[in-house]
C-alpha cells in the first residue's frame, strides 16, 4: 500500500483547490451569460422620454404628428416642411434619447430643402410600448403609412434616412416598400457581428435575439443607395460601411469624426456628398 506523504497530501489539495475555482469560474461564466440572454433589451436600447428642446427653437416650424402602429402602440413624431422641397426624408435615429437629440440633423436636411418626417420608436420620447425588433419594424411601416396615405406623398418622392440602429430599420422598410433613395449613416452589417466584435469573449451569435441585418438586405434594395461612415467611428468600424457599400453598389461618403458627431465634424464634406447625391434624383425647382 502506497504512503502518502506530506507532499502528495499538499499536491491533491492545490489540485482541489483549482478545480474548484475552475468550477466556480465556469458557474460565474454561464450564470453572466445567462443574465446578458435576459436583459440584452437594456443592453440594445437606450430610450429616454423627456424632449429636450423641439423644432421652432430652432427657426424650424413643424407639426406634432401622433399615430399608432399596426399592433395599436401609440407613436409620436414630428413632420418638418421645407418652404420649396424637393423630396421627405423619414429619418430613423439611433438606439439613444429621441427625437428632440436631432435637432441638428433636421437643420442640415432643411438646409437641403428636403421636409423631415422624424419618429420616436415605441418607448421613446412621448411614444408609448417598449422597444423591441419587431416593434421598430411595425413603427417604420407606421411612418410609411402616414407619408403616404396622410401627406399623401409619392413614394417615389421619399428619401428612407437611417443613422446606425436606424440604417437596419431603414434597410429593412427599403427592402418592403420602393422609395425614391436611401441614405443608411454609420450602419453596421448586422447587430450579430457587431456584437461578436465588442464582445469576442461571449457567444453572441447564440446569445442575440436582435437581427437587425443590413448585409443581408441591401442588395434587395430597388433604389439609389447612399452609404455614409467615418474612419474615426469608434463604436461601429468603418469597414461595416465599405462592405455595405459594396454589397449595394453603392457610394461610399467617406467622413472624419466620432459615431455620433462626424457629420457635424465634417459637416462640409457630409453637406456636399448628400447634394451630390440628392441633386440628380430630386432636382430643385428651376435646376
Amino acid at each position: 500500500m502506497p504512503v502518502l506523504t506530506g507532499q502528495h497530501i499538499g499536491i491533491r489539495q492545490v489540485g482541489r483547490t483549482l478545480l474548484q475555482f475552475l468550477l466556480m469560474g465556469i458557474v460565474a461564466y454561464a450564470l453572466f451569460v445567462a443574465f446578458l440572454y435576459l436583459t440584452q433589451d437594456r443592453l440594445f436600447y437606450f430610450p429616454t422620454s423627456t424632449l429636450v428642446t423641439s423644432p421652432d427653437r430652432h427657426g424650424l416650424a413643424y407639426d406634432d404628428v401622433e399615430l399608432v402602429a399596426e399592433d395599436g402602440v401609440a407613436l409620436h413624431g414630428w413632420f418638418v416642411p421645407a418652404a420649396e422641397a424637393r423630396a421627405t426624408l423619414l429619418f430613423f435615429h439611433g438606439n439613444g434619447g429621441n427625437i428632440s437629440h436631432r435637432i441638428d440633423s433636421l437643420k442640415i436636411f432643411h438646409e437641403l430643402d428636403l421636409s423631415v418626417f422624424i419618429l420616436s420608436y415605441r418607448g421613446y420620447g412621448r411614444s408609448g410600448g417598449r422597444p423591441s425588433e419587431t416593434g421598430t419594424r411595425l413603427d417604420a411601416a407606421a411612418a410609411w403609412r402616414y407619408l403616404r396615405e396622410e401627406r399623401g406623398i409619392p413614394a417615389s418622392r421619399i428619401v428612407v434616412f437611417g443613422r446606425s440602429l436606424g440604417a437596419a430599420v431603414a434597410a429593412e422598410l427599403a427592402v418592403r416598400e420602393t422609395p425614391g433613395a436611401v441614405i443608411l449613416e454609420s450602419p453596421f452589417t448586422s447587430a450579430a457581428d457587431l456584437g461578436a466584435e465588442v464582445y469576442p469573449w461571449l457567444p453572441v451569435r447564440r446569445l442575440i435575439r436582435h437581427e437587425y441585418e443590413v448585409l443581408g438586405r441591401v442588395e434587395a434594395i430597388d433604389a439609389p443607395v447612399l452609404v455614409v461612415h467615418s474612419r474615426d467611428d469608434e463604436i461601429v468600424p468603418f469597414e461595416h460601411g465599405r462592405r455595405i457599400a459594396d454589397a449595394a453598389g453603392a457610394p461610399l461618403l467617406e467622413l472624419r469624426g466620432g459615431h455620433n458627431d462626424a457629420f457635424l465634424r465634417s459637416r462640409a464634406e457630409y453637406l456636399r456628398g448628400l447634394r451630390e447625391f440628392i441633386d440628380p434624383l430630386f432636382p430643385a425647382e428651376g435646376s
